[in-house]
């Protein structure tokens, strides 16, 4: 025998925040119910933990294509992590925008973090690809990459303004909102963090140095100031 309990909730409240706000004066109940007896959350809360589970189910397949796309686009092992270790960026954004418009980290605002890593990367790829262009066009190796950022800032930040943009609509969604959020503060300040963490990340892996830092000490001492 099952006995099944429904409420609505107010306008403007998910029901995983309600059921999550309920379970707690709950629990001296079900500490107390004989053996055989229980209580168990139907619902939305559900509903969002087997949603929860279908992402992770074939993220290790998805790994597995990005980093074979990306290999395959780049060419390099080093310049393919170069960009994966720019997709964290977007969470830096993520947590100050739920906890600013008070949204709960939930299944869409996962979906929202998944996207933002694909469009973080994309633009830590097109930095990547301009520089090599750039360094195989006969551009000294620093100077390439100093160039390629000023000139790949424009259209990496007008596309994320474009993206945030579209976001607007649906922050006032009660379901939708929490992903709008989650997208529109890691797309701003993932955006910012990749123009300086990408260049310097190339700097720095490979080794490249102002042109006077390569002469000899002697040499170098006797430039002009």
């Amino acid at each position: 025998m099952a006995l099944t309990v429904r409420a609505d909730v107010l306008d403007g409240v998910q029901g995983l925040f309600a059921s999550a706000r309920i379970w707690p004066s709950l629990q001296p109940i079900v500490d107390s119910l004989p053996p055989g007896y229980r209580i168990e959350v139907g619902g939305a809360a559900e509903e969002t933990t087997k949603s929860d589970r279908a992402p992770f189910a074939v993220l290790p397949l998805m790994f597995v294509v990005m980093v074979f796309l990306l290999r395959l686009q780049l060419q390099s092992f080093s310049r393919m992590w170069m960009v994966f270790l720019t997709a964290p960026l977007a969470l830096i954004g993520v947590v100050p925008a739920l906890l600013i418009f008070n949204a709960p980290f939930g299944f869409v605002a996962l979906l929202g973090v998944i996207a933002l890593g694909g469009m973080i990367m994309r633009n830590a790829i097109i930095l990547v690809d301009q520089i090599d262009k750039d360094i195989a066009a006969g551009t000294p190796a620093l100077d390439a990459v100093v160039e390629a950022t000023v000139r790949r800032a424009r259209p990496v930040v007008l596309t994320a303004a474009a993206a945030v943009l579209a976001m607007v609509p649906l922050i006032s969604s009660v379901f939708w909102g929490p992903m709008a959020i989650a997208i529109m503060g890691g797309l701003i300040v993932g955006t910012v963090l990749t123009l300086v963490f990408v260049p310097a990340l190339y700097a720095t892996c490979l080794r490249l140095r102002p042109a006077a830092a390569l002469l000899e000490p002697s040499m170098a001492q006797g430039l002009p100031t």
